[in-house]
């Protein structure tokens, strides 16, 4: 990914509601990057079978390419990133803790262990493991036996902790989805979408990287039966790091998966599949097309000025605009230089003004397109003027209106 600071050609806004002045000229700008010949980005590579598929840029969060995907979906053993996130929140919060003694229970063996048709972890039942074992097995194995373990450890029953899950899937984002169990097998108002499950697969790589780790680990071995990680990539492409596989009769074959090629990263989800090999197939193909023909920039810092803006009745006569956070976008390679940033801020502003106070909107867009915007703050504070400083200004703001 290569980030870079707003170039000159960024730097000449479209004032939507703005009597602004030019950008501030405090600090240089940096030469525009070097033209690219410019190529057309293909139609990505549809999957095979699939009722449900995207690439999203971990970075911005774009969405790059997809279909269906806000169609309701069965999650599968997806579901167990939802579960990973909740026991690392639970642990960031002190709650739990990766050495406490999980107990495999009667029913969590019973429903989730060798003897049902689903995947299974292996640790005995009525035994303890410790928690971050336990949630090796969860991830690597898909282990449906240790998400209801690890539920019942943490909220007391698997119910309780379905609530836990849809609370923090509500925190991430997740507009479309409902949890009623910790291992994703299909039941009544268990669902999700394409687009959450990459918003829930991009919040566990952000918050809690040592719990995501877990999922590029390739094998894992219990009470000593080893297993492989059903994710064939982990095996196919070293930059895949993750992140989960899903399959029920209902579900068909899902993965969720994400890599890492030099400081960007895409997510892919592919929903529906047809085999193991389609899932990872696709999935592969939808990752190698982000990275060939997409790239992501970081335009504007914190802390250096945007623009400056006419302060009414102020000890200065100006303040200074900037970005509270890092504004980043996604663009087609080649396409930098053809991005049309513009601002919103109001007709006037009247002193006083506290530093990180939001005075507007910048907003970027490609050929008629939004893909990114962020609020516009105060860079410093602008003290109310003495009494006959806003006098002044009170009969120009007069004058001018």
């Amino acid at each position: 990914m290569k980030f870079r600071l707003a170039a000159t050609a960024l730097a000449t806004f479209a004032f939507g509601l703005a009597s602004a002045q030019a950008p501030a000229p405090s600090s240089p700008q940096p030469a525009a990057p070097p033209p690219q010949a410019r190529v057309e980005t293909p139609a990505a590579p549809r999957p095979a079978v699939a009722t449900a598929w995207l690439v999203m840029d971990y970075a911005t969060g774009q969405i790059l390419a997809g279909e269906n995907i806000d169609e309701r979906v069965e999650p599968a053993s997806i579901t167990k990133v939802m579960t990973s996130y909740v026991i690392a929140a639970e642990m960031a919060a002190g709650r739990v803790k990766p050495d406490d003694q999980v107990l495999m229970s009667e029913r969590a063996w019973r429903e989730g262990g060798a003897r049902t048709d689903g995947s299974f972890s292996g640790f005995p039942v009525n035994q303890r493991a410790p928690l971050r074992d336990m949630e090796i097995g969860m991830a690597v194995q898909s282990g449906n036996d240790a998400a209801i373990a690890l539920a019942e450890h943490v909220a007391g029953s698997q119910e309780a902790f379905a609530e836990l899950m849809n609370s923090y899937a509500a925190k991430i984002g997740m507009k479309n989805t409902h949890f009623v169990n910790a291992h994703g097998l299909s039941a009544p108002d268990h669902y999700s979408t394409a687009r959450d499950l990459a918003l829930l697969g991009r919040a566990l790589i952000r918050d809690f990287p040592e719990a995501y780790a877990y999922n590029k680990i390739k094998e894992f071995t219990v009470n000593g039966i080893t297993q492989p990680n059903r994710n064939l990539l982990l095996w196919r492409d070293p930059s895949v790091d993750g992140i989960k596989t899903g399959h029920h009769s209902r579900a068909g074959y899902c993965l969720l998966s994400s890599a890492q090629r030099g400081d960007q990263r895409l997510i892919a989800v592919v929903m529906g599949s047809s085999s193991e090999r389609q899932r990872a197939d696709d999935s592969l193909a939808l990752l190698n097309w982000g990275f060939r023909f997409f790239e992501t920039h970081r335009l504007y810092e914190p802390g250096n000025p945007v623009a400056k803006l006419k302060v009414w009745k102020g000890q200065a006569d100006e303040v200074q605009l900037g970005v509270g956070e890092p504004l980043l976008v996604t663009v087609p390679r080649g396409r930098y230089g053809d991005l049309k940033p513009a601002m919103e801020v109001p007709k006037s502003l009247v002193a006083p003004i506290s530093a990180g106070q939001r005075i507007g909107t910048v907003k970027v867009s490609l050929d008629g397109k939004a893909l990114a915007e962020a609020p516009l703050v105060a860079t410093a504070a602008v003290e109310e003027g003495g009494f006959f400083k806003r006098l002044w200004d009170a009969f120009w703001m007069w004058w001018e209106s």
